[in-house]
Formats: C-alpha cells, structure tokens, sequence
C-alpha cells in the first residue's frame, strides 16, 4: 500500500502535534502546517515540533493560512490525499479582545484551505469545530442532530462558520467533508490557556485561581489520546450522502452531500470543583480558590451526545478525568522540572 500523504494544519499546537505523532507512528507521511503565532508561548510549540524533528516522514511547515498564495503553493505542490484542519485562533475568552484574529484565521484561513482542497482532489476534509457552537443550547446531552443557531462568543460564531462553509463545498463541488466538535481536550502538551492548565502553575507556586460560575460549571473534560483516537477513526471513513435527509426536515449532521458532523467528547460532565479536587490530589497541593461569576461567552455546562461516534466508529472515549489528570500532571512536573 502507498504512503498516504496527510496535511495536519496546527501542528505545533495541542491536538495537531498528538495527531501527527500517531500518524508518523501509523507509517503516514504528515506535512505539518503551523505559523507559530505568540498566542501562548511559542517555546511550547517549538518543543513539541521537535519531538517530531527526527521524524523522516514528518515535514513542518512554517505558513500563515490566511496566505493565500503560500497555501496554495503547498497545495499544488503536495497533492494531499487527506486534510485535517485543526490550525485555528482558539479560545473563548481571547474573542472578546481580538475578534480580528478570528476573522483572520478562522475563516479567511479555512477558506483557504477549502479552496485548497476543491482545486487538488483532496479525498477527505476533516475539520475542528467546537463544542462552543452549541451556545445557548440547554438540552443535554449535545446532540449533533440540534439546531445550533445561538452561538454566544465570536470563537463559537466562526466554529459553525466553519460548519456551513464546509458544507457548501462539500454541496458544490462534492467534497467529502467531516467536522468534529472536539469537548474541552486536555492532557499531556496542553495549552497553557486553558484553565486546567493555569490551575495547575498557580497552585504548584501557592497563587489563588480563578473558579468560575462559582466552581458550578460542568465540562465534559476529554483526553487527548481519546480525542485523537476519535480523529483517526473518521478520517478514513469517508462520508457519503445521507439517501434518508430531507429538505422539509433537516438533519444538522448529515446531508444530500458528502458531508458529516460528530461530537468527540467523554460524555460524562465533571463539575469544576470537582476536577479541581482531583487535580489537587494529583498534585499533593490544596488551592486557594477564588470564587467568581461566570464570564461572558463562557457557558455552565457541555456535555457531549456520541452515539453517531459510537455507532460510525466504534470507538467510545473511556479516560478517566484520574487518570487523564495524573498523567498530565506527571508530564508538566517533567517538563517544568518542578
């Protein structure tokens, strides 16, 4: 069989850099794409790439996709059999002060990328959307099959941008098409953004943390293996047209096109104090808590419906937020040297 030739956009960041390293393990060739912006702190980025730098079948490379031309060219140039879209401002809370970079990144980027794939046969697109999309939502379990017309922050708005833009291609000019609303990803490599990792630095050096929504928020907190064993799965099961969808009741998750949505989450919501708890545990270190509102664009729970997953797949997430914890914790301790 010959090597398969993957894009992974976002390589040097969280879930680009795990994906990556199981495909080069899975005997792929993986052109990793990244612009190594400062949003967090570009030496994580740089470390992660270099666990790969041994790689031969691993090629970085350094590309803004909101370059046109410079996408393009790679495009052209490679002859991708698969893209996997995970390059994208992240965060919620970032939305608020820099929408631009969204706009930038989000969607002139994955427009980009779309064009990308229209012009050079790309056999699949699986692309990162978010569990943000389901906004305003407030029936859980997170269904596929829901409307999701309600976002409440930017980051969500460009998510289900992502969403329809993708589906138009997909219904244009027959691309198949897969977007994953990943549920809050954590472990090993994580971004320093992301709560439990800020949790974690501040209780280690005796600092107070932020508990929002006064520790009453719910995540469905998912590990990274299980994220990326999920990503895996649906790259090569390409979505086919759903012969059952109609126009006179839509189904949100499939289409008459070649086109696909699933949740990857671990289905089992955590309440943050709760987290916290066992994040202390795994740190040996009590938190001095400072107990605050919850902040907008934020909401108080997701929880995600995977019997699409489950059913298409196989595969059901199975970490524990334990175990999950514990082992990030004993990579951060390694890598800080704590």
């Amino acid at each position: 069989m010959p090597q398969r030739k993957i894009l992974v956009t976002g390589a040097a960041g969280f879930i680009g850099f795990h994906l990556s390293k199981r495909l080069i393990a899975m005997g792929d060739a993986v052109v990793g794409l990244d612009n190594l912006n400062d949003y967090y702190d570009v030496n994580l980025k740089l470390a992660r790439l270099k666990q790969m730098s041994f790689e031969p079948s691993f090629t970085p490379v350094r590309i803004d996709l909101a370059d046109r031309e410079a996408v393009e060219r790679l495009f052209a140039g490679e002859k991708f059999d698969i893209v996997v879209n995970l390059a994208a401002q992240a965060g919620v809370r970032y939305s608020l002060v820099n929408p631009h970079a969204y706009a930038e990144s989000n969607l002139a980027g994955f427009l980009n990328v779309l064009e990308g794939c229209r012009r050079h046969g790309v056999k699949h697109l699986v692309f990162a959307s978010s569990s943000s999309v389901y906004g305003a939502n407030t029936t859980v379990p997170f269904s596929v099959h829901h409307n999701v017309d309600h976002p409440v922050s930017l980051y969500a708005a460009t998510k289900k941008a992502n969403e329809l833009m993708a589906h138009s291609y997909s219904s244009l000019y027959n691309i198949p098409c897969t977007g994953l609303r990943f549920f809050t990803v954590y472990g090993p490599w994580g971004r320093p953004d992301m709560a439990y990792f800020l949790f974690t630095k501040a209780i280690i050096e005796g600092r107070p943390i932020d508990v929002f929504n006064f520790g009453r928020m719910q995540r469905d907190f998912t590990y990274i293996d299980d994220i990326v064993e999920g990503v895996v799965r649906v790259m090569w099961r390409i979505p086919s047209p759903d012969p059952g969808w109609s126009g006179a009741s839509p189904d949100a998750a499939t289409s008459y096109a070649p086109y696909r949505i699933y949740n990857i989450g671990n289905n089992q919501p955590v309440e943050l104090l709760h987290f916290i708890g066992v994040l202390e545990d795994c740190l040996g270190k009590k938190a001095e808590k400072r107990m605050l509102p919850i902040q907008a664009g934020d909401v108080p729970v997701t929880y995600a419906d995977i019997d699409d997953l489950v059913r298409d797949t196989g595969f059901t997430p199975s970490t524990t937020i334990g175990d999950g914890l514990r082992r990030f914790v004993e990579w951060y301790n390694e890598y800080y040297k704590n």
